[in-house]
């Protein structure tokens, strides 16, 4: 299909289903070496089935590409570090990673069981920063070899936050604070890895998915609306940020629902005043900076009012 990523080695987790497979493929079409990460565990984390990695795999090498399946835990350090090793032994390097693996047990706060709360933080959020640790610390070491000329180190991080995270979605603190996290992550390590030729982006992706499915808004989608909303139109921005043409774009927040596409411009800080020594002195204060301030997104990312959000003024 293309060549954007021709010579270019990938890891992409959670990769077996959903848009973790489309980046795989995507990738591969467009001539990366992919390795294939997923657990193959159910939707709420619990289980394991390689079955799913080494079918993507299967897919890559039928259409002349190259795959290897690592079922490894994305939130287990030492086996994050295993894959990105894997990918350094099988093909000698390492340039892109995405961070997709990720898992949904959704509860009210007052109904989530701490178990709920560490297992999604625990895979989206260890998950996210283990495999990128590794993978900025064998950037570095490539960077400070100075094997490779300072204008041809090349790294791409791929992040995967959510309109849960970035806007905030009922029924879903830990996966929204977790996603949240991880934007904010996004932010801080393009800072920290800007120096190693490495940049670092983040996917914030609406699609139909096993995950979503008995999501409201995707659990009623006809077959033509499921097809509009499908996870490969979260893979094609991805892949394009993990291209040369990429190469100045980092530490951005990409909004992707089907064709459409956006940057979440994320936390910004709106009306300040000078504030008075005596808490009861405050409330006209308040008054003033609430009714200027910018009300919170809804999922779709734009201000709204509603139970239990922020309206205009006190």
């Amino acid at each position: 299909m293309g060549n954007l990523c021709e010579g270019r080695v990938a890891i992409v987790t959670g990769a077996g289903r959903g848009i973790g497979r489309e980046h795989a493929l995507l990738l591969a079409e467009n001539g990366a070496r992919v390795v294939v990460n997923d657990l193959g565990g159910d939707a709420d984390g619990t289980g394991a089935d390689l079955s799913p990695a080494q079918e993507v795999v299967t897919e890559i090498e039928a259409m002349g590409g190259e795959g290897v399946v690592n079922g490894g835990n994305v939130a287990d350090f030492d086996a994050a570090g295993e894959m990105v090793q894997q990918a350094v032994d099988t093909w000698g390097r390492l340039d892109i990673l995405i961070n997709n693996a990720g898992i949904l047990r959704d509860r009210m706060v007052f109904s989530m069981a701490e178990a709920d709360w560490d297992a999604v933080i625990n895979v989206h959020l260890k998950g996210t920063f283990a495999p990128s640790h590794h993978a900025a610390a064998h950037w570095r070491e490539v960077a400070k070899s100075g094997d490779v000329p300072p204008d041809d180190l090349f790294g791409r991080i791929v992040n995967t936050a959510s309109p849960s995270g970035i806007y905030g979605n009922v029924g879903q603190s830990n996966y929204g604070a977790a996603k949240a996290a991880i934007a904010s992550f996004t932010i801080i390590t393009a800072m920290e890895l800007v120096r190693y030729g490495v940049t670092v982006n983040c996917l914030s992706p609406g699609a139909f998915t096993r995950m979503t499915s008995d999501l409201p808004g995707f659990e009623s989608m006809d077959d033509e609306a499921r097809e509009k909303m499908g996870p490969r139109w979260i893979a094609i921005p991805a892949v394009w940020l993990c291209s040369d043409a990429a190469r100045n774009v980092t530490g951005r927040i990409l909004d992707v629902r089907g064709d459409t596409l956006g940057i979440a411009e994320m936390w910004q800080l709106g009306p300040t005043a000078t504030q008075p020594d005596d808490p009861s002195d405050l409330t006209e204060v308040m008054a003033g900076l609430l009714a200027g301030a910018r009300l919170n997104s809804d999922m779709a990312g734009r201000p709204t009012e509603g139970p239990g959000r922020p309206r205009p003024g006190l």
